[in-house]
């Protein structure tokens, strides 16, 4: 996939992420646990990387592919119906 994330912001409930094909992605925080309980500090540390960002304070990685996906953190917890 040639498209990267060349930037990202936050409100108050998403994390909004331009991406070099001129798109900016939106996504609600919820999907990212670490990210929405992460301070403004930790939230606004992080390195962009051709396929990715990274927030080290955080220890989260969230990569283009997942958000154009519809894919949260992968790490939590799915509850299914019995």
């Amino acid at each position: 996939m040639g498209i990267s994330p060349k930037g990202l912001r936050f409100d108050a409930d998403t994390l909004w992420v331009e991406l070099t094909d001129g798109r900016t992605v939106g996504v609600p925080l919820a999907w990212f646990p670490r990210l929405l309980h992460g301070s403004p500090e930790q939230r606004e540390n992080y390195e962009l990387s051709r396929r990715g960002m990274h927030w080290v304070d955080l220890d989260e990685d969230i990569s283009v592919e997942g958000i154009l996906a519809g894919r949260g953190d992968q790490a939590r917890t799915r509850h299914t119906a019995a």
